[in-house]
């Protein structure tokens, strides 16, 4: 068995150790470089804060919060004051590589540190090598997530295709005359090149691994990958902590990255569940230059009993199985009840809305429901547009009658299974 570095198969109690013994210092250097953290933990002792039971006594920061605080100061800081990096102008001392935005609008920085969010071990359990040519079909642009994986794959000594989102003619041809080892991206996209290949009796013998995420991968899609000689992994990462876990070869859960402290937590709340109880997801990262305290992510997971049937001895969860709040996860991108609020505003003459998430997992349908008294030339059109202008996702539109909607408060249903 191989292991990226010797970190995976530490002695659990030692993990646990070396962990714990790091959070004073990140308390610490987040209080007197994060002005967020300042005031999030004015009342906490770094120095106490040594176990488990300390670390959940403290507050959780949701994402919701996060996009309030920088929206609250975007004059002086777009960081909202989470962030002990920056540019000249800010409070912050250091520099950023690159600055990227997320739905929300929330704003993430990349500081300087090589594979900044550790995104290699991931790859590494995947079956990439150094040497080998990644085709690379997350975004570029905007979002993190081209670059998570780029820095990863470069971590890890191999060659990247900066394939990005779209064109998928372009990026089939370049799979075909350039013959990657291994594919990056979100599993909706990768059927789509594959289909696409089918369709065009376009052979692609190179291409026998892939890292998925973004969204779920079902086991019918990954036997769909298999039987074209695919062996699809997955991790689970977010564009403000990074890595957060990643699948192996035994197929038993996401085993937990080595640079955070996660905790699952009953939701609307911080407090640990038991193993096995379902909860948020909420993630400490070991990162000076961003560094988040109890970030609850909104995702649903739970841990696993035992460790790793390949030696690796973190803690694991089962993955990814929903949202904690109405947030959803689509092709890739978070849809957020604010987003919804966006849109209606350009649309005096649309009451209520609810935006439903449907299909199956990586072919997910989007279709907002819009109450309104008749049907004003050219609204479906309108709308479609201002879906795809706040949320970059591309949406069918379905008028309804005023008060036809549930009086439930939901803006956002998700329908798919996850099963």
């Amino acid at each position: 068995m191989s292991y990226y570095d010797a970190l995976e198969t530490r002695d659990p109690a030692q993990r646990e150790a070396q962990l714990m013994s790091q959070l004073p210092h990140l308390l610490e250097h987040a209080k007197l470089h994060a002005s967020a953290f300042a005031d999030i933990l004015a009342d906490v002792l770094p120095r106490e804060v040594t176990s488990r039971e300390a670390l959940a006594r403290l507050p959780v920061t949701r994402k919701h919060e996060l996009l309030e605080r920088q929206q609250a100061q975007r004059e002086l800081d777009p960081f909202g004051g989470f962030s002990a990096i920056g540019w000249a102008g800010l409070r912050a001392p250091r520099g950023a590589r690159r600055v990227f935005q997320s739905p929300g609008s929330i704003y993430e920085p990349e500081g300087q540190a090589p594979d900044y969010w550790r995104a290699a071990r991931a790859l590494y359990a995947a079956g990439f090598r150094a040497g080998e040519l990644v085709h690379n079909s997350f975004s570029y642009h905007l979002t993190p997530a081209g670059a998570i994986m780029e820095s990863g794959a470069h971590a890890v000594g191999c060659t990247v295709f900066a394939g990005g989102v779209g064109n998928t003619e372009l990026q089939l041809q370049a799979m075909a005359e350039l013959k990657p080892h291994g594919y990056v991206g979100t599993p909706s996209f990768l059927r789509i090149l594959l289909e696409r290949a089918d369709q065009q009796d376009l052979l692609l013998p190179s291409l026998r691994k892939a890292l998925l995420s973004g969204e779920a991968v079902p086991l019918s899609l990954r036997q769909w990958l298999q039987q074209r000689g695919v062996q699809a992994y997955q991790c689970y990462a977010t564009a403000d902590v990074g890595l957060i876990a990643y699948e192996t070869e035994a197929r038993e859960g996401l085993v937990l990255d080595e640079g955070v402290v996660v905790e699952i937590v009953r939701p609307g709340t911080g407090d640990p569940v038991p193993e096995g109880e379902v909860g948020e997801v909420v993630v400490t990262v070991l990162n000076p230059d961003y560094p988040l305290v109890r970030f609850g992510t909104g995702d649903l997971s739970a841990v696993l009993p035992g460790t790793c049937p390949t030696g690796r001895t973190n803690a694991r969860i089962k993955g990814w199985m929903g949202r904690a709040d109405q947030t959803a996860k689509v092709r890739g991108m978070f849809v957020h009840p604010g987003q919804v609020a966006d849109v209606l505003r350009r649309h005096a003459d649309v009451g209520r809305a609810r935006l439903v998430v449907s299909g199956e997992m990586a072919s997910d349908q989007l279709t907002l429901h819009a109450e309104v008294a008749g049907s004003p030339e050219g609204l479906v059109e309108r709308l479609a547009q201002s879906v795809r202008d706040v949320t970059k996702l591309r949406a069918d539109i379905q008028l309804c009658a005023p008060g036809s909607l549930p009086n439930d408060g939901k803006v956002i249903e998700d329908l798919r299974r996850y099963d």
